[in-house]
């Protein structure tokens, strides 16, 4: 059994709202929890790592897309627990926002699909669990660092 599933205690992943102009990047999630649903790219911090050298590494693994972090966002948990109230699923994601260098974003294995979405595009499709008020605050320090540029 993974140690993702009914782990022993809570799971830390780092995620990342890459802006390109007026659009930010969106992948379909390519394994369970959620599998196939919009969600940020992003992952497991692995030891020694600062949470946004995960998030840049792991953009970078799951898209070949090469960003720069602006700053951190807010965190978000997601816990699942199966029939019996045992927790089956529970990370700790830390969602950054970043400013787009190169790359276009190519699917893989942890990522079906690739889309980049203006903030009016976004309401209507299915988003991981706490998406929405992550991607309007990134949106928001998108914003006001494109105004003080």
């Amino acid at each position: 059994m993974s140690d993702r599933l009914y782990p022993a205690r809570p799971l830390l992943a780092a995620s990342v709202a890459v802006f390109r102009e007026d659009r930010v990047m969106l992948a379909a999630r390519g394994r369970p929890p959620l599998d196939h649903i919009w969600s940020l790219p992003g992952g497991l911090v692995e030891p020694g790592e600062t949470l946004a050298e995960a998030a840049l590494r792991e953009l970078m693994e799951e898209t070949g897309v090469e960003a720069e972090i602006v700053g951190l966002v807010r965190p978000i948990e997601f816990i699942e627990r199966d029939e019996e109230g045992r927790v089956k699923h529970h990370f700790v994601i830390c969602a950054h926002a970043a400013r787009w260098i190169s790359g276009e974003g190519e699917t893989s294995a942890e990522a079906l699909a690739i889309r980049w979405a203006r903030a009016d595009e976004i309401a209507d499709e299915p988003t991981t669990p706490g998406l929405i008020p992550i991607l309007e605050a990134a949106f928001a320090m998108h914003g006001t660092i494109r105004r003080a540029r």
